[in-house]
């Protein structure tokens, strides 16, 4: 009996509804019963070096040489209507109680996607031209989403979906909840990359005359258009620029050299005892694509993720968009995380929320071609 048989028939639409495959499960999971993929499998393999700081490009601050220049390439785009925004909204739902997070009042009576929305839709307004954006849901999110969004917004975004998979066992067989329910999970922001092309979504951008796409967070609010860095994406000449930040001392993803080439490497796929403060920039996760550049397959790592579900251990296997950077010429550009024109202010928590809440009020008000 196949996986899609052996579920009950609400679990069974999900997952044809969010494009289960079937056939990769099936090869994924014999990789975590023959110990191909575990833990170990998720290092990298070659040898891993940090990235000299002349490798990183640094955004340039206004005054600063390159910065007209920069922000005048990017306003330039802009005006031409070359210019998209791709908004992540897929994940669980878990870490704000089950809410979706993309629309939990983030400051003022605005939800985090209704700021993010407002902010592009300000910056297409002063510069007279169109700005579209593109929602990436999961089947967490996509009904709640479209349902707020629809009451709320004038101009809905476009929206896809990214798939949908089924948690295992340390042992490979299906990890079942308490009430005996195969339990259902997001695969990762890997998905983006064949979500926007598969849907259509790409093709419908592209058929606009997009030539550049934003990706950020929806939960990152400071992740806006800037003229200055799209400038300098497109001044660059690489099909990918990804935003970082400078490494101060928190491990997670970051540019390293793997076997003398610069990509995003996450946490778990360093060596052991690889020495993290030798790491120049840490990934801030907003990358900035020549949409042509994303019409391809990319081979992407499967990696095992350990994940508590109802008080117990459960295997989830994920990919990460940022693996995109081990297949594309990539700019690695540094920008702000502090003050005025921070670009990077995560919220994962409600407790986070409450603590960046009057910064997040202040990098709002901040003018859109500031």
């Amino acid at each position: 009996m196949s996986v899609i048989e052996s579920v009950d028939e609400a679990t069974r639409r999900t997952l044809d509804r969010y494009g289960f495959d079937e056939q990769q499960f099936t090869v994924l999971r014999s990789r975590v019963c023959g110990g191909s993929l575990s833990p170990e499998s998720n290092v990298v393999r070659g040898r891993v070096e940090a990235p000299a700081a002349a490798d990183i490009t640094l955004l340039p601050e206004p005054g600063e040489d390159g910065y007209d220049e920069a922000r005048a390439a990017g306003i330039e785009a802009l005006r031409a209507g070359l210019v998209a925004s791709a908004v992540l909204n897929g994940g669980m739902a878990t870490r704000f109680g089950g809410v979706v997070k993309g629309v939990v009042e983030a400051v003022d009576g605005k939800s985090f996607l209704e700021l993010k929305l407002a902010q592009t839709g300000e910056l297409a307004r002063l510069l007279e031209t169109s700005v579209p954006t593109a929602v990436m849901n999961s089947f967490a999110t996509d009904r709640a989403t479209r349902e707020f969004l629809s009451s709320r917004v004038a101009n809905e975004p476009l929206y896809f979906s990214q798939y949908v998979s089924l948690r295992l066992e340390r042992d490979c067989s299906l990890f079942h909840t308490r009430d005996g329910g195969v339990s259902l999970y997001s695969p990762g922001h890997g998905d983006f990359l064949a979500a926007f092309r598969h849907s259509g979504t790409l093709e419908q951008l592209r058929s606009r005359g997009v030539r550049y796409v934003m990706v950020s967070n929806v939960d990152n609010v400071p992740a806006r258009l800037e003229p200055a860095v799209l400038g300098s994406h497109i001044g660059a000449g690489r099909p990918l620029t990804i935003e970082v930040s400078a490494n101060t001392g928190e491990v997670g993803g970051a540019p390293a050299l793997v076997d003398g080439r610069m990509q995003i490497l996450e946490s778990m796929r360093f060596p052991p005892g690889f020495d993290h403060s030798s790491l120049p920039a840490t990934n801030v996760n907003t990358m900035t694509f020549d949409i042509g550049a994303l019409d391809r397959d990319f081979d992407l790592t499967w990696l095992f993720v350990e994940k508590s579900v109802e008080e117990r251990k459960a295997v989830q296997l994920e990919h990460l968009y940022h693996e995109a950077t081990a297949f594309l010429p990539t700019t690695y550009l540094q920008v702000p995380i502090e003050g005025p024109r921070r670009r990077f202010l995560p919220v994962k928590t409600p407790a986070d929320l409450e603590a960046a809440r009057a910064e997040l009020r202040d990098l709002i008000a901040r003018p859109p071609l500031d």
